[in-house]
This record gives structure tokens, sequence and C-alpha cells, in this order.
């Protein structure tokens, strides 16, 4: 893909125990450790998703410490 041309593959957002987000290409295995979460779609709309629900970036064992 050319840095200039608009990504239109498929993506799904995931999440690992960390409560730590990413999205993933939707045709390809999620890697251990990570589950499909929520959207299915865009890589903007995927990002978009986690910019709504991914408030603290802290992974959840520091947030348990807190």
């Amino acid at each position: 893909m050319q840095p200039h041309e608009e990504d239109l593959r498929q993506y799904v957002v995931v999440k690992n125990h960390e409560d730590q987000y990413s999205i993933w290409l939707s045709h390809r295995s999620i890697p251990a450790g990570w589950s499909a979460v929520g959207r299915a779609g865009t890589k903007q709309e995927c990002l978009t998703q986690i910019k709504e629900v991914w408030t603290d970036m802290r992974p959840a064992s520091l947030r348990k410490d807190t």
C-alpha cells in the first residue's frame, strides 16, 4: 500500500489481559493473549472506537494499585 492510498482493509478491535487495546487485520488469526472486542470495520472506525473506550492508558495491573 502506498502512503497516499486510503486503507480500506477490514480490522477488528482487540484487547489483552491488561485492558490494552489495538487493532488487528480481520482476516488474520488473533494472537494469543488478545481477544476481539467491540467494533470491526475500517482502520479509522476501529481507532475511533479505541479512542472512545480506552480512556486510561495504564495497564490494568497498574490501575489496581492506585
